[in-house]
């Protein structure tokens, strides 16, 4: 007989070695960073959505508000540890004004998640009650998350060149949420892991389409001191996401 839970948790050990990919896929652009000593035009803001975006996904999944999803929780519980430490090289390296704006950002967001947990755990008392609000709040992070590329998919139709999207970011990104989205049809049918996870494969899906139509029309060009893999997120003037990797 198939054990349905066994398999749940072997699609969800692959999800958080794709996800592990994904939240180390910023690395170069830090050793960038670092070698450089400047944050440059480089933006924060896609590390403190993910770092809010984390934080979230760790309390969802703590037994008592949703039992039974501890790979949720050892995942996320990384992504957290590794975007503060992004987030702390970052404010190791910017100038006084922009580090001024993180700080401020990185305290609404604690105050907001204080909010949650407090507001949560003091007037919810079934983990069904909780993981209603907790995973509509999830859901809503998340795919702000993913929709991050927006931008650079107008860029790219715009352009007709897939210079600033990478292939491998956009597979991981696709082949994260429907693995995701996977891990939420077994054993324990969860509507916020899919709903989110969907939306993520969706648009995954769609930079790989875009990246097959424009790729024959990208500029071969041989600049060795500008990978694509250190285009990772810098923004537009009004401080719109822009290139990612």
């Amino acid at each position: 007989m198939v054990n349905v839970y066994a398999i749940r948790n072997v699609i969800g050990i692959i999800g958080n070695i794709i996800s592990f990919c994904l939240f180390i896929s910023p690395m170069p652009t830090f050793f960038r960073i670092f070698k450089r000593k400047d944050v440059e035009e480089f933006s924060p803001n896609p590390y403190m959505a993910t770092l809010l975006n984390c934080a979230m996904w760790v309390f969802y999944g703590l037994p008592f508000v949703t039992p039974h999803s501890t790979l949720v929780i050892t995942i996320n519980g990384f992504g957290l540890c590794i975007e503060l430490a992004y987030i702390t090289a970052y404010l190791r390296f910017a100038n006084n004004k922009k580090r001024m704006r993180v700080i401020k950002w990185l305290a609404g967001e604690l105050c907001f998640f204080v909010l949650v947990v407090g507001l949560t755990l003091g007037f919810r008392h079934t983990p069904h009650d909780r993981s209603l609000v907790v995973g509509i709040l999830c859901v809503v992070f998340n795919i702000l998350m993913y929709a991050m590329p927006l931008d650079i998919m107008r860029m790219v139709i715009k352009t007709k060149s897939v210079e600033y999207m990478p292939f491998l970011l956009s597979l991981a990104g696709f082949l994260n949420g429907c693995i995701w989205v996977t891990y939420a049809q077994l054993y324990r049918f969860d509507l916020y892991i899919t709903i989110s996870n969907s939306a993520g494969a969706f648009l995954g899906a769609i930079q790989l389409i875009l990246y097959g139509c424009y790729y024959s029309s990208t500029p071969k060009r041989n600049d060795r001191n500008k990978t694509p893999a250190e285009v990772q997120l810098p923004t537009t003037t009004d401080g719109r996401i822009r290139p990612s990797v």
